[in-house]
């Protein structure tokens, strides 16, 4: 018999491991959903019983799902970055985090490395200010947070892991809460450059990739941690069980339409949202797919794991437009830090 149980699925958003049909301490999670600007924003608590059943770690979680960076349009890219900015803003108020607190913004990741480069892009935009009050305190204006950034890089470029690097910079500048920004992955295409998590419950490097590295936590720091990060990758076991979905999702619509005169004038491939249109029948999956089709999700994808992973085809894929996509995610969470943690700058009295 087949082992499933020997790999887990590769994501770092925590509500994709949240299936509260399966979950035993369901009645814990605290899940609200709301809309701000025709963005999707989800905002979860888990406890401590959750996180030991789902592999996450307990605290809060906001998730901010978006179309603009699909779109690239300003606009909406504005509206983005004001959800962001009120997302930071309530987790900063969970973590008793002020505008007299000290902040060090730290940038995850390899900057030579596209998909893995949003840490340090964002850290290229962000306000820093720690300078202006060491040198000329009694000159730096009301609004204005004591903030400083770095972009430690990789272990394979410093030879220094990183957790030791910011540790050593926290003890050495009294530093009070910690703000890193980093690329995750996820176990969906379509969330890929498209959500944004938030959450006070830190951040390891790497995990999703499989490389994973220290934590860096309250539990690890010693101060409040919270983390904001956009999936950039997805593996190929994802993608090849993604395909599949879609594909009998799609059989379904054309099974649902047959004989529409709609149907009849449609020239070349349609296009659908997958996500409204159900599967079809476990009957029609098993006559298409065998006993693959009847299996259930987990099964499918630890399945592909089982078939790819050995021999070195489970590949990480990011998309052709990854770096255009990186640099309107960098501007939309720089921005949104600088509003959070700058009143001055959210009241549009500098930019």
């Amino acid at each position: 018999m087949l082992n499933l149980e020997k790999f887990r699925v590769r994501t770092d958003l925590a509500f994709e491991s949240l299936d509260l049909q399966k979950m035993q301490y369901a009645n814990e999670v605290i899940d609200e959903e709301f809309e701000q600007d025709n963005l999707k924003i989800k905002r979860t608590v888990i406890t401590d019983n959750v996180g030991k059943e789902i592999g996450k770690k307990p605290g809060l979680y906001y998730v901010l799902d978006t179309q603009a960076i699909k779109t690239h349009d300003h606009d909406d890219l504005k509206k983005c970055e004001n959800a962001l900015t009120q997302i930071i803003k309530d987790v900063l108020r969970v973590e008793n985090i002020t505008i007299k607190s000290r902040g060090l913004i730290v940038g995850l990741g390899n900057v030579n490395v596209t998909p893995d480069s949003l840490g340090p892009s964002v850290i290229d935009n962000v306000i820093v200010t720690r300078h202006m009050f060491l040198l000329n305190p009694n000159e730096v204006s009301e609004g204005i947070s004591d903030v400083s950034a770095i972009a430690p890089g990789v272990m394979g470029n410093t030879g220094i892991e990183t957790y030791d690097i910011i540790e050593a910079i926290v003890k050495k500048i009294e530093i009070d809460y910690l703000l890193v920004v980093d690329a995750l992955a996820s176990k969906s295409i379509s969330r890929v450059n498209k959500t944004i998590q938030v959450t006070n419950t830190g951040i390891s490097p790497g995990s999703g990739v499989g490389n994973s590295r220290k934590e860096i936590s309250k539990e690890t720091m010693g101060i409040p941690v919270i983390a904001i990060g956009v999936p950039t990758v997805v593996d190929a076991v994802t993608i090849a069980h993604d395909t599949i979905d879609f594909l009998l999702r799609y059989f379904n619509y054309q099974l649902i339409n047959e004989g529409r005169p709609s149907q009849n004038v449609i020239v070349g491939p349609e296009k659908i949202n997958a996500d409204e249109v159900a599967l079809p029948s476990e009957e029609f999956r098993k006559e298409i797919l065998g006993g693959f089709g009847v299996l259930s999700e987990d099964e499918k994808i630890r399945l592909l794991q089982e078939v790819l992973t050995p021999n070195g085809y489970n590949l990480m894929v990011t998309p052709k437009e990854v770096d255009i996509d990186i640099q309107d995610l960098s501007e939309v969470i720089s921005g949104a830090i600088d509003r959070a943690l700058h009143t001055i700058v959210d009241n549009g009295i500098i930019t």
